[in-house]
């Protein structure tokens, strides 16, 4: 459309003038830029629960004749200074949230209005939002059953988790990149096993290395002690809270070596167990097979399903996105 067009080369200012010739009824065009093509799908949700008859969001990439995508170029090579009410740009937090100004991005995020953040690391998180793999799972197995209360076990993860976690942040924050970098810290909070039989045997492992590896930490840096305290206190006034730090971790991380490898054997169980009902209850082979058939057809690979989960909007860093595209929309006028 003549909208796209104009969109992708042209700043807020321009945009809020042509919304100022169109007829009084007219609704407001507010355009969007996200980073990847994953993040247009993210935010159309979001959007959608405030389009009405006053505004219409359009979600977009921010490069203008190429294929870049990202963080930067949502943000800063292309939009500049160029956001305002009727140009924004939508991100994913990754640490600047929580770096708190330690660093340019993380600056211009946390200051400008017109850029709008996820709160957890990336949108990733939000699709593994412990209160929704269930659903996941029946999806993907068309089995009802309880096989593990992912609440309960993510709320222990976390906790788990969290003080190494404080201590990636605050090397971060003292650009200290080396000393527990993210790799390395994903490394030791991931699940490196998974027993459906026995989820605390993961949990177990996990405190044994986050516990071995702040041992380390604490013995290198007995001069952050205090330090450590007090960030520990800070994000919890973020809104950082111990039961809730894995919408905080990389979300790739959490996706593919937590949640995606609790859910592929839970799943399994849930497509073996109905199987067997099958199998008991049949009459005959023939039914048998036809039954078989028709299930397994009725099945969904678990690692896609859950890249479409969208059963996320009662998770806190969502309803607190919402509230800024709340305070967002109460300016434009």
């Amino acid at each position: 459309t003549a909208m796209k067009r104009l969109a992708e080369y042209l700043n807020s200012g321009f945009i809020e003038a042509v919304n100022a010739l169109r007829p009084k009824k007219a609704k407001t065009i507010i355009v969007a830029y996200v980073e990847s093509y994953d993040d247009i799908s993210f935010w159309r949700t979001v959007f959608d629960e405030f389009e009405n008859e006053r505004f219409h969001f359009k979600v977009m990439l921010p490069a203008r004749n190429k294929l870049t995508k990202g963080k930067k170029q949502a943000m800063m090579n292309m939009l500049g200074c160029s956001v305002g009410k009727n140009m924004i740009a939508c991100v994913d937090s990754d640490y600047d949230y929580l770096l708190q100004g330690a660093t340019s991005t993380s600056r211009q995020m946390l200051e400008n209005k017109y850029i709008l953040h996820t709160y957890a690391y990336s949108i990733e998180n939000f699709r593994c939002f412990a209160d929704s793999l269930k659903q996941v799972c029946v999806l993907c197995t068309q089995n009802d059953s309880n096989v593990i209360d992912f609440k309960e076990f993510f709320k222990l993860y976390s906790q788990i988790s969290h003080p190494l976690f404080v201590w990636n942040i605050l090397l971060y924050r003292k650009n200290d990149t080396r000393t527990m970098s993210m790799l390395k810290f994903c490394e030791i909070v991931r699940l490196s096993s998974f027993r459906v039989e026995n989820p605390a045997y993961s949990l177990q492992q996990l405190s044994y290395r986050v516990k071995h590896n702040i041992a380390l930490l604490e013995k290198q840096f007995p001069e952050l002690k205090e330090e450590y305290e007090n960030l520990t206190k800070e994000l919890e006034q973020l809104g950082i809270l111990p039961d809730e730090t894995y919408f905080y971790i990389q979300g790739h991380h959490i996706m593919n070596n937590v949640v995606l490898r609790m859910l592929q054997p839970v799943c399994r169980l849930l497509r073996n167990r109905r199987e067997e009902e099958i199998a008991r209850y049949a009459y005959h082979n023939r039914q048998y097979s036809n039954e078989l058939s028709s299930y397994r057809h009725s099945q969904c690979d678990v690692a896609m399903m859950l890249s479409k989960n969208t059963d996320y909007k009662s998770a806190p860093p969502y309803r607190r996105l919402k509230k800024d595209i709340e305070r967002l929309l109460e300016s434009v006028v």
